[in-house]
């Protein structure tokens, strides 16, 4: 299970790398495979001030669909659009190709809440 030591993690699964008030969000490595093959990704959240663990989108697998949740408040600035034509990126380079949103945060402050690698790993038991 692949898990940088670079990134930060929530407790829904989702990883955060964060570069002059601006974070990058997607899945984790952990998460696709749990969910298996993705087949479409929806975010219809452009553009709009969403709160801290607020649904900002939605991921479908072959067999579920499992909410999006913001892991620090902001505005949604850009959505890959890529995973539109290409939804399988989250399952073959969760990390690179594969990511999701971009957030212009409201309270940088937010993310001394995030997981460090270690703490992610010691969650999903790797």
């Amino acid at each position: 299970m692949n898990t940088p030591d670079t990134l930060h993690y929530t407790k829904d699964h989702e990883w955060i790398s964060i570069e002059d008030g601006i974070a990058t969000v997607g899945i984790t490595d952990f998460a696709q495979s749990e969910l298996g093959d993705i087949v479409y990704v929806e975010v219809e959240t452009l553009d709009e001030q969403i709160g801290i663990t607020e649904v900002f989108g939605t991921v479908e697998a072959v067999k579920t669909v499992s909410d999006l949740f913001m892991p620090l408040s902001g505005t949604i600035i850009e959505f890959n659009e890529s995973l539109e034509d290409e939804p399988e990126m989250v399952n073959e380079d969760p990390y690179g190709k594969g990511w999701m949103i971009k957030i212009k945060l409201d309270n940088p402050a937010e993310a001394s809440e995030l997981l460090e690698a270690a703490a992610y790993k010691e969650l999903i038991g790797a």
